[in-house]
C-alpha cells in the first residue's frame, strides 16, 4: 500500500511540472508574437571642436508605436576607465538629468520619439568629455538587441581631421554652386520672356518700295543706233516740237525730238 501511494505522489508531481512548462512556452510564445527586435543606430565616431555644441545623433527602428512606456537612456564611459555613468533619462516627455559633473547644465534633448529620434545635444564640450557614450532606447514590448555606442574626440578647432574640412569645403562650394545656377536661370528665363519684335525685315521694306520703270528710248534715239557702223556720221540737228497748245497751257508739255538733216560723208 505504501509503495503504491508513493507512485502516485511521483505521478502527481510529474503532472504538476508538465503544467508548469506548458504555461511557461505558451507564455513565451505570447511574447514572441507581439514583441520583435528593436535596433538602436548611432555612428561609430564622432569629432567635436572644443568649445562647441555637440549633437549625439541616435535613431531607433521598433515595430510598436512609442507611448507612455518608450523611454531613452544616455551614458558615458569616460576615456581610459571602464566605468559607465548614467547622465540623462527621458520618459513621457519629461527630462531626468544625472548628477555627474562634467555634465551639469550643458545637456538637453533634440530627439522626437514620434520619428523615432532619440538625440541629445551637448553644450561647451571639452576635453573631459572624450570618451564613449552609449544610447539605449525601450520601447516594450520590443526587446532591445544592442544599445548604440558612440566614439566621440573632442579636438582643437584647428586640428579638425582632414576629412570633416574637405566636407566644409565642398559643401560651401556646392552651395554656391546651386545659388549662381538659380541666379543665372532666373536671368535666362527674364531675357527670353520679353515679347520678340514682329515689324517686317529691312528685305522686305526695300523689296516693297515701287520701283521707277525705266524710260523707254525715244524714235529719235533708236534713229541713231539703226545707221550702218560702217559710214561716217555727220552732224544731226535737233528740234523739239511744242504740242502744249499754248503758251499759258496748264498741262504738262509734251516734246518730241525731230531730226531735221542727217549730213554725211562719202
Amino acid at each position: 500500500m505504501a509503495s503504491s501511494a508513493g507512485v502516485g505522489e511521483l505521478m502527481a508531481s510529474w503532472d504538476r511540472r508538465r503544467w508548469l512548462w506548458s504555461v511557461l512556452a505558451a507564455a513565451l510564445g505570447l511574447l514572441t508574437a507581439r514583441g520583435s527586435a528593436l535596433e538602436v543606430y548611432t555612428p561609430k565616431e564622432l569629432y567635436v571642436a572644443n568649445g562647441t555644441q555637440g549633437k549625439l545623433p541616435c535613431k531607433f527602428k521598433s515595430t510598436n508605436k512609442t507611448g507612455r512606456l518608450t523611454s531613452v537612456s544616455w551614458s558615458f564611459q569616460p576615456e581610459g576607465t571602464d566605468t559607465t555613468v548614467s547622465f540623462f533619462h527621458y520618459s513621457q516627455g519629461q527630462v531626468y538629468l544625472g548628477n555627474y559633473p562634467p555634465f551639469k547644465d550643458r545637456i538637453s534633448w533634440a530627439g522626437d520619439l514620434d520619428k523615432k529620434d532619440a538625440s541629445i545635444n551637448i553644450e561647451n564640450m571639452q576635453f573631459i568629455h572624450n570618451g564613449t557614450y552609449i544610447c539605449d532606447v525601450k520601447n516594450p514590448p520590443d526587446i532591445v538587441v544592442q544599445p548604440g555606442h558612440i566614439r566621440l574626440y573632442v579636438v582643437e578647432k584647428e586640428s579638425l581631421p582632414i576629412w570633416v574640412v574637405v566636407g566644409i569645403v565642398t559643401a560651401v562650394v556646392l552651395g554656391l554652386t546651386l545659388l549662381i545656377s538659380m541666379i543665372l536661370a532666373v536671368l535666362y528665363r527674364r531675357k527670353n520672356s520679353k515679347p520678340e519684335y514682329t515689324g517686317c525685315s529691312t528685305s522686305e521694306s526695300l523689296s516693297s518700295v515701287k520701283q521707277t520703270p525705266r524710260k523707254s528710248p525715244s524714235d529719235t534715239e533708236r534713229l541713231v543706233k539703226s545707221l550702218p557702223s560702217g559710214s561716217h556720221q555727220g552732224p544731226v540737228i535737233y528740234a523739239q516740237l511744242d504740242h502744249s497748245g499754248g503758251h499759258h497751257s496748264d498741262k504738262i508739255n509734251k516734246s518730241e525730238s525731230v531730226v531735221y538733216a542727217d549730213i554725211r560723208k562719202n
